[in-house]
């Protein structure tokens, strides 16, 4: 007798399929909060399981009336990355609907944050005489694999763990989850690097520089003479009759495609000013939608003074 196909096993009796969430990343870029984050919208969780077991897992979760929404967070430990892994998670998703996130981080960030908790990377306990960086480099390159397979790569650089405890839980949660589409607006400044993993980016770097009228410098995108200054120019109007439209345009139609997340940056030289002025316009636009659910993250607007 031969077993039933995993789809029709992973029906519980409501007949709602199984949705699976697979988290992974470098350590460090915080899977462990993301992984709370989503038991706190109702997912079972689960840690370190092997890409080879998840399918078995899921039909005993699937026998034992566990609820549709499952998250598995996958890391280097179990060594899944090596030999079939790559055949094994294009099985799972012709049969699952399976979304990957994958977490990752600068470099000197995810030292820095070994270093502050005092933990070792797992590497290092694995393989002895190496160094951090290099430990982190090596599972960059092991890691490469469930990379390049992710559906969405997020950047935990800029982020505290209350600000990814909130993305992911305003993601999956279940008001969000009747949505087609989640979207993040992140300002930057270009001085500090262009976040990883954008769909969209626009440079507001054409704009009359706050920074240089001395009663708004000190100030930041959230004070309303600075706003009622970025607002008031001219070419900040012409640029929004442009990209307002853009985004009317372009939104629905990702959502036809099937996309599901959409990164917009929008950056200036600092990230103080401009950007997150323009950032939150965007934003104001967009919400209300009952089309998708929308986030925002000004990433160096209090971090780094101009």
């Amino acid at each position: 007798m031969q077993a039933a196909p995993l789809k029709n096993a992973l029906m519980p009796d409501d007949k709602r399929p199984i949705s699976v969430v697979i988290v992974s990343g470098y350590s460090g870029a915080g899977k462990t909060v993301a992984l709370r984050a989503l038991e706190d919208v109702g997912y079972f969780c689960i840690d370190n399981l092997p890409i080879a077991l998840i399918g078995s897992f899921l039909s005993t979760a699937s026998d034992a009336h566990i609820s549709g929404k499952i998250g598995i967070g996958v890391d280097i430990r179990e060594k899944v990355f090596q030999g079939d892994a790559e055949k094994q998670l294009a099985d799972l998703r012709k049969q699952l609907a399976i979304e990957i996130v994958f977490l990752e981080a600068e470099i000197d960030v995810l030292v820095r944050r070994f270093k502050e908790t005092r933990r070792p990377h797992p590497l290092i306990t694995t393989h002895g005489g190496i160094d951090l960086e290099s430990a982190i480099a090596e599972e960059a390159k092991q890691l490469g694999t469930l990379r390049d397979a992710a559906d969405t790569i997020i950047d935990t650089s800029s982020c505290s763990p209350h600000q990814l405890r909130h993305l992911i839980t305003s993601r999956y949660s279940r008001e969000a989850s009747d949505r087609q589409m989640n979207i993040t607006v992140v300002s930057f400044g270009f001085k500090y690097g262009v976040p990883s993993g954008l769909d969209l980016l626009f440079d507001v770097r054409f704009l009359p520089n706050p920074y240089f009228v001395p009663e708004l410098k000190a100030l930041t995108g959230r004070h309303r003479e600075l706003i009622d200054f970025v607002m008031g120019q001219e070419d900040t109007t012409a640029f929004l009759e442009h990209v307002l439209p853009l985004l009317n345009f372009l939104v629905p139609r990702y959502i036809k495609e099937g996309k599901t997340y959409l990164s917009i940056g929008v950056g200036c030289t600092g990230g103080r000013h401009r950007s997150p002025v323009i950032a939150e316009r965007i934003v104001s636009h967009l919400e209300g939608s009952l089309m998708f659910t929308v986030n925002i993250n000004h990433r160096d607007m209090e971090t780094h003074c101009s």
